[in-house]
This record gives structure tokens, sequence and C-alpha cells, in this order.
């Protein structure tokens, strides 16, 4: 069994250079490699996805080129904040910690850096939905300056009741206990 990308980052050169050659032909562009800021960030990012995701990153940044480099900025913006980004400023205390804390801290995070849900669910590389579930499920609510709102703290701060305006209601026979 081949494993996988991550583990084998020095075929990620010759990879890309076969899908930049692929997708420049088949669409007509005169895209000719790309530089080696861009391909740094392409071998420092884990790949969940393996091949078919580098190629498909390959195929958007050749589509999207308007340069005969393809360049950090004309990657994919996942790839560019993953490679960006550093590790999580979390330390974990010897006695442990609540797992559910921590998400519905990093939601609230999300949403005051945000502003306001759809940013938020882009900030965790999530769907506006499901951000708006994982906001449901801890009983927070959009406050008035776009920060997350627990139930009592909506009296105080907040822009009303949990349904308001953006909130999906989730039936209770969904809900994950």
């Amino acid at each position: 069994m081949l494993p996988p990308l991550r583990e084998r980052t020095t075929d990620i050169p010759r990879l890309v250079d076969h899908f930049i050659t692929r997708h420049a032909g088949a669409a007509g562009k005169t895209v000719r490699g790309i530089d080696g800021r861009a391909l740094s960030v392409l071998m420092n990012f884990p790949w969940p996805g393996n091949v078919r995701q580098l190629e498909s990153a390959i195929e958007r940044a050749v589509l999207l080129a308007e340069q005969p480099m393809i360049t950090v900025e004309g990657l994919p913006q996942e790839l560019r904040q993953r490679g960006t980004a550093g590790p999580l400023p979390i330390e974990i205390p010897d006695s442990g910690m609540s797992f559910e804390t921590l998400e519905r801290d990093l939601l609230k995070e999300a949403l005051r850096k945000g502003g306001n849900v759809s940013r938020a669910a882009r900030l965790l590389g999530m769907t506006r939905r499901t951000f708006q579930y994982r906001l449901e499920k801890f009983g927070l609510s959009r406050g008035a300056r776009g920060e997350a709102l627990g139930a009592e703290e909506e009296g105080e701060v907040g822009d009303g009741a949990a349904g308001s305006a953006g909130a999906v209601p989730v039936a209770p026979e969904a809900e994950i206990k």
C-alpha cells in the first residue's frame, strides 16, 4: 500500500509539475511552474485528501492564474491559512480539561474575530450550517457586536432570544447528547 502524501513530501514537486502541465494544457493557460514560496506551502500542508486534493488545488491555481508562475496568493485559501498558521496557544493542564469547554471557547473566539456566522465558520473551516448547529448545541447566540453569548448573558447584552435571526432550530430528536 502506498503511504499517504504527507509522508511522501519529496513526491510533491514532481506531482505539482505534472498537474500544472496537465491542467494548463487542458485549459489553454500559459502557466509554466510554481514559485518557491508556494511550493513550500504545498510541502508543509498535511494533505488529508492525499493526491486528489493536491491535484484539485493545482487545477484551481492554474485556472485562476494571471501569471506564468503560481504564487502563494494563487493557492486556495485553505492551503495558505494552514501553511502560515502556527500551533494554537493551548496549554492542557495536568488535571485535564473539558473538550466541550474548549470547543465552546473556540466558537466564541471565531465569532468575535469573524464578526458574523459566515466568516466565523470560514475561519474554522466549516460550513455556516455546521457552525450554527454548534452554536445551538452550546446555547450560544450572536451578540450585538458579533460576540457569542450564552443563554445567561443574553439578557444583559444580547440581541434577543436564542431563536433570533440566523439561528438554525434543532429538533429534539436530532440533538446529540
